[in-house]
């Protein structure tokens, strides 16, 4: 089996000193997919750069203290490819890859964060563009190789994916726009929803992402943001999901799916 987690850690140090490396440490797992890590190569390197004996590989942005991506990874990579060839994002260190080339096989492992909108207006714009540059990068990806995409997507998909779906239908995340972006990538697209390949029907228990407001963790007031999306060939071998919650990191958590998969 192939462990592969997500986490959206919202500030890798915050994210540490709540017990985030303590307990990946004990999940054996091959690949390590983190979002808005929030540091600069400085602040990770000696610190942060390793999980055990995977070393990470990282995207970080150039404005301190805002977004980035990295992965861990056991098995080390043919080639790591860092950005998605636009200035403005690939500044706001949004994705990595690890590409694994072999004899008969070309596959990727990618962390990714896809923007907020729920910031204001120019902030929803900036995530169409990204949702625009998204899908044409992604379909090229797939005519190439096999892949797996871990990260935070911000978009709760369907109605299951969130408590109180109703009320949120015009704020950014469940947007029109947004899910149909999301149904068109996973029909036509030909991409896998692997929670939901695996889980096609939970709904209190699929959340990953509780808003700070309130009382909306104690209360499961949740949103589905983190995903892994998969070639159908890979998304065929996963076994097993779960999303852990018995400690909270960040206010987002993690996603851990198993596959029967070696690189």
């Amino acid at each position: 089996m192939m462990r592969i987690v997500t986490a959206n850690l919202n500030g890798i140090r915050s994210a540490a000193a709540k017990g985030f490396f303590d307990w990946i440490g004990q999940q054996q797992a091959d690949a390590v997919g983190v979002q808005e890590i929030k540091a600069q190569p400085g602040q990770i390197s000696g610190a942060y750069d390793r999980i055990g004996d995977m070393p990470g590989h990282f995207h970080c942005a150039q404005k301190p203290g805002y977004s980035g991506v990295g992965l861990y990874l056991r098995e080390e990579p043919s080639d790591v490819i860092t950005g998605l060839g636009d200035a403005g994002f690939d500044a706001e260190g949004r994705w990595v890859e690890a590409r694994y080339d072999r004899p008969g096989r070309r596959l990727s492992l990618v962390s990714c964060y896809f923007p907020s909108g729920s910031s204001g207006e120019e902030r929803q714009q900036a995530k169409f563009r990204f949702l625009d540059l998204m899908y044409p990068k992604l379909m090229a990806l797939r005519a190439e190789r096999e892949f797996i995409l871990v990260g935070d997507v911000n978009i709760a998909h369907q109605a299951i994916d969130l408590k109180n779906w109703r009320s949120n239908q015009k704020n950014s995340g469940f947007l029109p726009e947004e899910r149909a972006w999301m149904t068109q990538l996973l029909t036509e697209g030909g991409l896998v929803d692997v929670y939901r390949h695996l889980h096609p029907d939970t709904t209190d228990t699929c959340y990953t992402w509780w808003s700070n407001r309130g009382q909306a963790y104690a209360n499961n007031v949740g949103w589905r943001l983190d995903y892994q999306i998969a070639t159908p060939a890979l998304a065929a071998q996963a076994r097993r999901a779960a999303i852990y919650k018995d400690q909270k990191f960040s206010d987002h958590a993690p996603l851990c799916i198993d596959y029967e998969l070696a690189l």
